[in-house]
């Protein structure tokens, strides 16, 4: 059978190609320069990627973001490309291992989504630092790592839906209505991360921090991709989301006063304020109109593997987050390369 033949990325959202952070980036890469079919000569695997390492996880990133929104000048067909998706397939059968190392063997689902409500009040995450001690510099540098999953929210979890019985499924689809602006396109959540990131100086351009987000931030988003673009794994992305839709609303909370406390105006703080009532209305919805109805009628969503979803995505900004603070404790950049100078907000000095 013929390969689908399609034309070179012509959408201005699409971003560029980054730079390869090793050989299996590397071998990802120098083929999307080319039009599909063209050589993949992936490394040999005699020795196992780090699976929390640069290398794996933009590979990882790059193929998964060809089912997004692709590259500038990418072929489309490689989205579909049979040796891509055999050395993707690779990587992802690595880092799921990875993800199930560290998890091991869940809890009962009551007893995760029980924990994951219980925030300790001397919690020392990065919202906590950025509350009580953050630069505006800080700040910036999480909003350019969190704009990798935030400029596609909720897209990842929009892949479980044709892939739930009804009526987990209407349930998600309205959560996933709010998140996308409840008709109103300026609204879209998304469209209030790109927002919130001129308002510090950033550039809201989809991808545009890409090759400065580290792997830390990169496998927190393919934690998401990876349960969504399988149907075998949909019941961890269920868990996936319920776990954040149950720990959002307080971190929002912080994070709003926190940027207001460094000079955000009201269009840098409203993101976060929309998650803070948003999210907690989300978090009972998944719960009650998502989870339960999964477990109480005929389904193949086992509470096991939707425990799994939640704690594997903990786990991953857990790494994250210590990654943050490592960084910002000792006075060091978190990004793998610094921020340009800010930006006045569009409209300042008008």
């Amino acid at each position: 059978m013929d390969t689908v033949r399609t034309a070179p990325r012509t959408d201005p959202g699409a971003p560029p190609l980054p730079t390869a952070r090793g050989p299996l980036s590397a071998a990802v890469l120098a083929a999307l320069h080319h039009s599909a079919p063209a050589p993949l000569s992936p490394p040999p695997s005699a020795d196992p990627p780090d699976p929390w390492g640069e290398d794996l996880q933009l590979a990882l990133y790059v193929c998964y973001e060809l089912h997004y929104r692709g590259f500038a000048g990418v072929d489309d067909s490689w989205e579909w490309s049979p040796p891509l998706l055999a050395l993707r397939g690779r990587l992802e059968r690595t880092f799921l291992a990875a993800l199930r190392q560290e998890v091991g063997q869940p809890p009962p689902l009551e007893d995760v989504l029980a924990d994951l409500l219980v925030k300790p009040p001397d919690g020392d995450g990065p919202s906590h630092h950025l509350l009580t001690t953050g630069t505006r510099q800080q700040a910036r540098e999480y909003l350019a790592h969190r704009s990798l999953y935030h400029l596609k929210e909720a897209d990842p979890q929009m892949w479980a839906v044709p892939r739930l019985p009804n009526p987990a499924k209407a349930a998600l689809v309205a959560v996933q209505y709010d998140e996308y602006g409840a008709g109103r396109p300026e609204r879209a959540h998304a469209e209030l991360f790109a927002a919130m990131m001129a308002d510090f100086g950033l550039d809201p351009a989809y991808g545009a921090y890409l090759d400065a987000v580290p792997a830390p931030a990169l496998a927190v988003v393919n934690t998401m991709s990876l349960f969504g673009l399988h149907r075998s794994l949909r019941a961890a992305l269920v868990g996936q989301f319920a776990a954040v839709e149950i720990t959002s609303p307080p971190g929002a909370a912080r994070l709003a006063a926190a940027f207001e406390r460094l000079g955000a105006s009201p269009r840098g703080t409203f993101f976060y304020r929309e998650h803070v009532l948003a999210d907690a209305v989300h978090e009972q919805l998944v719960r009650r109109t998502v989870i339960e109805p999964l477990l109480s009628g005929p389904s193949d969503c086992p509470a096991p593997e939707i425990a799994f979803g939640a704690l594997a995505y903990a786990r991953a900004e857990d790494r994250l987050a210590d990654h943050l603070l490592t960084a910002w404790r000792s006075g060091a950049p978190s990004l793998r390369v610094p921020l340009p100078a800010e930006r006045p907000p569009e409209g300042a000095g008008a």
